[in-house]
């Protein structure tokens, strides 16, 4: 296990590479609209198919 830890520690020094502080900002935006768009489309189908319960239902019980 720590032979592990302290090549996985070791990679990390060497063979990573960090985005420049332009690319992060950039791609924190990118990740922020789709987040809000796939939030806004998950709300949208869970709205309609309560809406399609709700009538469901509604139509049954009468």
């Amino acid at each position: 296990m720590i032979t592990y830890i302290k090549e996985s520690v070791e990679e990390l020094r060497n063979n990573v590479t960090l985005p420049s502080r332009a690319e992060s900002s950039n791609l924190m935006v990118i990740v922020a609209v789709f987040s809000i768009i796939f939030a806004l489309a998950t709300w949208g189908v869970d709205t309609i198919f309560s809406e399609l319960i709700t009538i469901y239902f509604n139509t049954l019980i009468n």
